[in-house]
């Protein structure tokens, strides 16, 4: 039995335009279910809203995305949590970041970290933080 976890993105109304980015960026397939496609309209204005929806690529890139019904709660909050895109390769991380970077604001510029040879961060046009960074041996 294998366990894996995956990010799960919660929004309102950009789920679908979220998906679409962060394919341009990983590539991957999208797969997305509409409300009107389960047939669960509550409200007609998000009829067209993800109910259920992913990227996932062969290179084990893997982010899910859902648009929270406007009757149901939702707080994007400050610094809940941070995507976190980690590799083995400097060339194939800084095209990624060149890639979110656009339209994002930058926490903390992609450059040499005491603990990585690349380190990191954003936040992009959707609210996400993301962390980016190329994987260091650990010498503790």
């Amino acid at each position: 039995m294998s366990v894996t976890t995956t990010t799960h993105l919660n929004f309102q109304g950009d789920a679908r335009a979220a998906l679409d980015y962060y394919q341009s960026v990983f590539g991957g397939r999208i797969a997305a279910i509409t409300y009107k496609d389960m047939g669960t309209v509550q409200n007609e204005n998000e009829a067209d809203w993800v109910v259920w929806g992913e990227v996932a690529g062969d290179n084990g890139f893997h982010v899910m995305a859902y648009d929270v019904p406007s009757q149901l709660p939702w707080d994007q909050g400050s610094n809940p949590f941070f995507v976190s895109v980690r590799g083995d390769d400097t060339d194939e991380i800084g095209a990624l970041w060149q890639k979110l970077a656009e339209g994002s604001t930058v926490v903390r510029p992609l450059e040499p970290s005491q603990w990585a040879p690349l380190y990191g961060m954003l936040t992009d046009r959707f609210g996400v933080t993301w962390v980016l960074d190329v994987a260091a041996p650990y010498n503790g």
